[in-house]
């Protein structure tokens, strides 16, 4: 069994920055595949970022260049920093420990 919480989310500019975090416990977490998903209203949820247990990443297009996805293995937190951010980014945000353990998500929007 693995508890996730995300955090970080809020209201934020077009054109600024967030960063996400989310705390993970119940397993060894070093050991575990993580990803940040996303899903807007209306929409089905998408994979935003992914991070292996080897630190590997993978990213959707259309945030390559502007997201960042690292892990912190001694803190058990994996973490999505959001730079650049558009109102298309806007969604509540969820944390994945593979292969099916989510967190409660966190909102982020992006509006002026």
């Amino acid at each position: 069994q693995v508890q996730l919480a995300e955090s970080g989310g809020g209201l934020v500019q077009p054109g600024g920055s967030l960063r996400l975090s989310c705390a993970a416990s119940g397993k060894i977490f070093s050991n575990v595949n993580m990803g940040w998903y996303r899903q807007a209203p209306g929409k089905q949820r998408e994979l935003v970022a992914g991070i292996s247990s080897g630190g590997n990443t993978n990213y959707a297009d259309s945030v390559k260049g502007r997201f960042t996805i690292s892990r912190d293995n001694a803190k058990n937190t994996v973490y999505l920093q959001m730079n650049s951010l558009k109102p298309e980014d806007t969604a509540v945000y969820y944390c994945k420990a593979f292969p099916g353990y989510w967190g409660q998500g966190t909102q982020v929007t992006v509006s002026s």
